[in-house]
Formats: C-alpha cells, structure tokens, sequence
C-alpha cells in the first residue's frame, strides 16, 4: 500500500496541484492586501471617508458578555471585490497563455472529400473512390468528385 500511495504522490498531475495551491494562497495573500489595503481606503475616501470593512447591520445589540449578531456587509463587499480580481488576473493570464499555445495548435482540418466510405454490399469500409470492393469484389459506382 506504501508503494502504490508513493507512486500517486509522484505522479506529476499531483505535484502540479500541490504547486498550484500553494502558489494560489500566496495569491489570495497579495490580493487581500491590494484590495483591503490599496483599492478599499481611496474608495472609502471618495464616498466620505467610509470604512468599508466597518458597513454592518447590528441586528442585536452586544449585551454584557454576549457579543453583537451582526451582518457584516463591507466584509462582503471586500470579499466580492477580491474575487472580481482574482477571477480578473486568472482570465488575463489563462488568455496569454492560449495566445502563446496558439501557434503550437494543431489546426482543424477544413472538412473535404471523405476518405472513406462503406461497402453497399458487404459494408467493410473502403477507399471513398474505390470502384470496386477488395473484400466482396462487388463492382461500386464511381464516386462523383465535386
């Protein structure tokens, strides 16, 4: 069991995925930092002075050792503009990197004469313009070319 689990371990896929969640929660780091601490205080300043990450509903009041129920609105707001970011910079880098493939691709060919066709007789598939069959030997009809 050992040696089956150390073979899924190194896979490759599983390691890119490692990589890539280590990698993606250092990101979310660096956005919660831009958003919290360089997008939100600029617009806080613009719309007067507000603390986004203040905004709440008090729905009860704290009361001795007993904490306010509150809904927290400006940590929604927060959260909705880190995702908008997030989703941002994963589309632009996901776009160049199929731009950069792109000449990599191997390009669809434009659909044409078939290859191929299907014996009326003994339905083998066989050459699109084969006038007669190799496995039946029934004389086909020529195929007319366009």
């Amino acid at each position: 069991m050992l040696a089956e689990f150390r073979k899924f371990i190194m896979r490759g896929n599983v390691l890119d995925l490692a990589v890539g969640i280590i990698i993606g929660a250092a990101f979310t780091t660096v956005v919660n930092s831009l958003v919290n601490d360089v997008i939100m205080p600029p617009i806080g300043v613009v719309v007067g002075g507000v603390d986004f990450s203040q905004i709440k509903i008090i729905l009860q009041a704290a009361q001795g050792e007993t904490p306010e129920v509150a809904i927290n609105i400006g940590l929604f707001i927060n959260a909705a503009i880190n995702f908008l970011i997030v989703a941002l910079v994963v589309f632009l880098i996901v776009r160049a990197f199929n731009r950069m493939m792109q000449p990599f691709q191997k390009k669809e060919e434009t659909p044409g004469e078939p290859v191929n066709k299907e014996c009326p007789y003994c339905l083998s598939v066989i050459p699109y313009k084969a006038t007669r069959c190799p496995n039946c030997t029934s004389q086909l009809e020529p195929q007319k070319v366009s």
